[in-house]
């Protein structure tokens, strides 16, 4: 692959490189950037600036304004994200599950998390459908460690819970059309017919709390951008099964620690995954492309670029809410007082003491992740 070719931006379902532009995507996806005035009906709803929607973490939606009306109406809406789980979790995973768990508890709603180990199975070559299902466990355990309790998040497992998924993904299926769905996903002849009937499945969860307690209610799903064709042709065929639209709010994509694209599973060198050890996140970090100089002397003459730097977009996706000293640490990298070492250092010790909590709590998840079933 070229220089060209890796910096082209590619934003699908299922591939994210190259340098994303986000005001590009809102044009090309036809979605509606978050304004700061739907901020503010948040906060004031909630009662918090959230440090994601401080820092624009959240970029875009779909009919967020919308459901925000309905709430205020009476009409309270439930959430709806989920996992592809083809692999570990990593920590980019957990932006917009941190953010969901906000939402639950601001608003008091229920989430639906949807684990598509079914669509893994049929996308991805080399896997097979007991390695998807045993990614789905394990990557449930993450889910629960962020501290969503059973009495108000459902966990589905397309697979083991294809008998609730079912009749809802064939009324789906019966008004999405070949041509709408190769359209938004590209599917050729050479496409399994398993990935093309899929879209259907994960339209499921937007309408699943209506089967479940009779309740019509919207759906806002928080989630990364890339999976947006799914809702968008989820969103065609909304009213004609009697339900509202699905609402989306959009987040970035925390970058890996190399050059350019998203953090990836496929990129296990550039990624922090919340199995990692110590000694592997401080080799992972140490390796990390920055916005640093070649030589230490020149970065205290000219400073350093922290817009390049992946080591700084951890600290501002993740690990340092204060404003203030964001700031500072961005000055200081820019007007050379801080080296690309000592930032490292901090990040190796901040993502550390972590996952040490968050591992601990993903194993006292395994006693736990039944109660998180839908009950039959």
């Amino acid at each position: 692959m070229t220089d060209e070719d890796r910096n082209e931006m590619v934003v699908t379902p299922w591939e994210v490189r190259g340098k994303v532009d986000y005001e590009r995507l809102i044009r090309e996806f036809g979605t509606q950037p978050l304004t700061d005035g739907l901020l503010e009906r948040i906060v004031k709803l909630t009662g918090e600036f959230h440090p994601q929607l401080r820092r624009k973490l959240f970029f875009s939606h779909r009919d967020l304004d919308t459901t925000l009306d309905l709430y205020e109406k009476g009409v309270k809406f439930v959430l709806y994200t989920g996992r592809g789980p083809s692999g570990p979790v990593h920590i980019g995973h957990l932006i917009p599950w941190i953010f969901t768990k906000y939402l639950q508890d601001k608003f008091k709603t229920r989430l639906y998390f949807q684990m598509t180990d079914d669509e893994k199975f049929v996308i991805e070559e080399d896997l097979k459908l007991e390695e998807t299902t045993h990614f789905a466990y394990e990557n449930s355990l993450d889910l629960i460690a962020l501290g969503f309790k059973p009495k108000d998040t459902y966990i589905i497992f397309d697979v083991q819970d294809i008998d609730l998924l079912y009749d809802i993904a064939l009324e789906a299926a019966k008004r999405i059309t070949f041509s709408t769905a190769k359209a938004a996903f590209g599917f050729q002849e050479s496409t399994n017919i398993g990935w093309i009937f899929w879209p259907a499945i994960q339209a499921v969860p937007c309408f699943i709390h209506t089967k479940l307690t009779g309740e019509k209610v919207p759906a806002l799903i928080p989630a990364a951008i890339d999976q947006d064709p799914y809702w968008r042709i989820t969103r065609d065929i909304a009213q004609k099964l009697g339900y509202y639209k699905p609402a989306q709010i959009h987040c970035r994509f925390l970058s890996g620690l190399g050059i350019g694209g998203k953090m990836s599973a496929s990129e296990p060198e550039t990624s922090i995954f919340t199995t990692d050890q110590p000694a592997t996140v401080k080799r992972k970090i140490w390796n990390a492309f920055t916005g640093g100089k070649g030589t230490a002397a020149e970065q205290r003459t000219t400073g350093a670029d922290p817009n390049i730097c992946t080591v700084f977009q951890y600290f501002y996706f993740l690990f340092e809410e204060d404003d203030k000293k964001i700031a500072e640490r961005e000055r200081q990298c820019r007007a050379g007082e801080t080296l690309c070492g000592e930032c490292k250092t901090d990040l190796a010790e901040r993502i550390n003491e972590f996952l040490s909590e968050h591992q601990k709590k993903r194993e006292k998840a395994r006693n736990i992740v039944d109660k998180f079933h839908i009950k039959r």
